[in-house]
């Protein structure tokens, strides 16, 4: 069953070893972004090591923006090469994430995202929880203990 694009930015908003998770989460978010054609969305560590390292010199020669890639590199460097990792490939425009997971979606081991040489970042927006802020009604039944002068009666 594919993975949301919705579960994939929750899940990589809950990836705090992820320094730039907010950007490429907002990215996987955005009503323009969609999934990209995935010829080999089963990989291994040991493959995603040889690539992204490889993808990192080319980014440098030409260079090409990129959020997350460190994080990835670092990710997959302490983990065994046999272990299976599923990619999920979304694009918008000149930009491309690539995100990394056991292939549950919810335990993102990594994320990048990219633009074509010269093509920059997308700017976007972080994405925001929506928690509604709390009633009268909740304030008054947390049992504080403290007196709230703004209750109705």
């Amino acid at each position: 069953m594919p993975i949301s694009r919705r579960q994939l930015a929750a899940s990589l908003l809950a990836a705090t070893d992820i320094a730039d998770r907010h950007a490429i989460a907002a990215f996987i978010a955005d009503a323009a972004t969609q999934p990209a054609p995935n010829p080999f969305p089963h990989t291994s560590v040991g493959a995603v090591r040889q690539v992204w390292r490889q993808r990192a010199a080319e980014f440098q020669s030409f260079d090409v923006e990129a959020l997350g890639l460190s994080c990835l590199l670092t990710a997959v460097s302490g983990m065994n090469v046999d272990e299976a990792l599923v990619q999920e490939i979304l694009r918008a425009g000149p930009h491309t994430a690539n995100v990394f997971h056991r292939g549950d979606g919810c335990w993102i081991v990594g994320a990048v995202l990219y633009g074509k040489p010269g093509a920059g970042l997308p700017l976007l927006p972080k994405l925001r929880h929506k928690h509604p802020a709390p009633s009268a009604r909740s304030r008054a039944s947390r049992g504080t203990g403290q007196l709230d002068l703004f209750a109705r009666a």
